[in-house]
């Protein structure tokens, strides 16, 4: 029996990465991302949000195309989450939504804690974490951060 834990790597990130930093970022995931496939990862657990997480996920649909058994599953924290996002935004998110292997959302309504509640729900399902940490605050710190706690592998492209 595979335990999925085991072959499942999430993401974390900002929101915004700064566009000089965005070519050089993109080679630093994809090389983690390559490592961790040839290391026998196969699921890719995303929280669908603006900035690094959609290009995470992106990427692992990039790479699909090199490593057909890689799944990407997106956990959502809401179905009105893109809501009020700038339309080309909205357009790429339902683009990646409709070539995910796996949606699922954890609140069927935005609530307080809903956006917590993903990136925990990311965490507790994974044994990697790659993500995209330059500031000491906010949620993606906070996320890292339990990672850590949890024993996740965890790989900051913004530090390699």
């Amino acid at each position: 029996m595979l335990n999925r834990k085991r072959v499942t790597c999430c993401f974390s990130g900002h929101r915004r990465i700064p566009t000089e930093n965005l070519e050089e970022i993109s080679r630093k995931l994809r090389m983690v991302l390559i490592k961790l496939i040839e290391n026998g990862y196969i699921y890719f657990g995303a929280g669908g949000a603006l900035g690094f997480d959609m290009l995470a996920e992106k990427m692992v649909l990039d790479l699909k195309r090199q490593y057909p058994q890689i799944k990407l599953i997106l956990v959502l924290p809401c179905v009105s989450q893109a809501n009020h996002w700038k339309e080309e935004d909205r357009r790429v998110y339902a683009r990646i939504k409709e070539q995910a292997d796996k949606v699922v959302y954890i609140s069927q309504e935005y609530s307080k804690g809903c956006m917590h509640e993903r990136n925990r729900h990311l965490v507790d399902n994974s044994s990697a974490c790659v993500c995209y940490l330059t500031e000491n605050t906010g949620g993606t710190m906070y996320t890292v951060q339990y990672a850590v706690r949890k024993g996740l592998y965890v790989q900051n492209v913004a530090k390699i």
